[in-house]
């Protein structure tokens, strides 16, 4: 499969670059600035240039014209403030499911996060409420296009701690930590798994080989 991930220098998106790499996909990383073209060159993806808050569709959709998939990885990061929150997390979100449905990619990935199909709880770090609201709606958005057949991913607490390789994956699980070693495992699994579109999963940490969680779920 060739495979593009936007956001494609964060942290969960090089684990999976490595990944399918490691398994003979090809697999592009989509990235904001030249500087990281070395760190996804090193997880065996190739480096695209392009700014998802600056770019068109039309930009975009070149970028994703023979792939398999598309995975969403994007996003504003630690330290950005609310403004951006929308601007990455949900604007990028729309735009590079325009472009792959201009592409004519229909298998698709969202990076989510849990608790963002809900109105955050009174108290919540206005930043963070601004994250989850944004999730959310990037989420809506994706879900409404029948023109991609889109899985969304929503974690739990993400750590650095290594993977396991055992995971929770249901429509909903309860709150709890995941590595990101496992997401990019369950991700994986996803892109190669296509009866698992359509859904919306929660992952947490778990007893259940991610590959073995996927099936399950598709089996649904």
């Amino acid at each position: 499969m060739r495979i593009v991930i936007a956001g494609g220098h964060g942290q969960i998106a090089l684990r999976l670059e490595r990944l399918l790499a490691g398994r003979g996909d090809e697999v592009a990383g989509i990235i904001r600035r030249p500087e990281q073209a070395g760190d996804v060159l090193a997880a065996g993806g190739e480096p695209v240039v392009c700014d998802l808050e600056s770019a068109t569709a039309q930009d975009v959709a070149r970028h994703l014209e023979g792939a398999d998939a598309a995975v969403f990885a994007a996003g504003a990061g630690p330290g950005s403030g609310t403004e951006r929150k929308d601007t990455v997390d949900r604007g990028a979100a729309a735009l590079f499911a325009d472009a792959a449905e201009m592409a004519g990619v229909r298998r698709f990935l969202v990076v989510s996060s849990m608790g963002a199909d809900r109105e955050p709880p009174e108290g919540t770090d206005p930043v963070f409420a601004a994250y989850l609201r944004a999730k959310g709606a990037a989420d809506a958005d994706v879900r409404a296009r029948a023109g991609l057949d889109w899985t969304i991913l929503r974690p739990g607490r993400l750590t650095n701690d290594p993977g396991t390789g055992l995971v929770t994956l249901a429509d909903a699980t309860g709150r709890g930590d995941v590595t990101r070693d496992d997401v990019a495992a369950v991700l994986a699994e996803l892109l190669a798994q296509p009866g698992t579109a359509g859904r919306t999963l929660e992952l947490i940490a778990g007893d259940v080989p991610a590959a073995e969680a996927v099936r399950n779920v598709a089996g649904h």
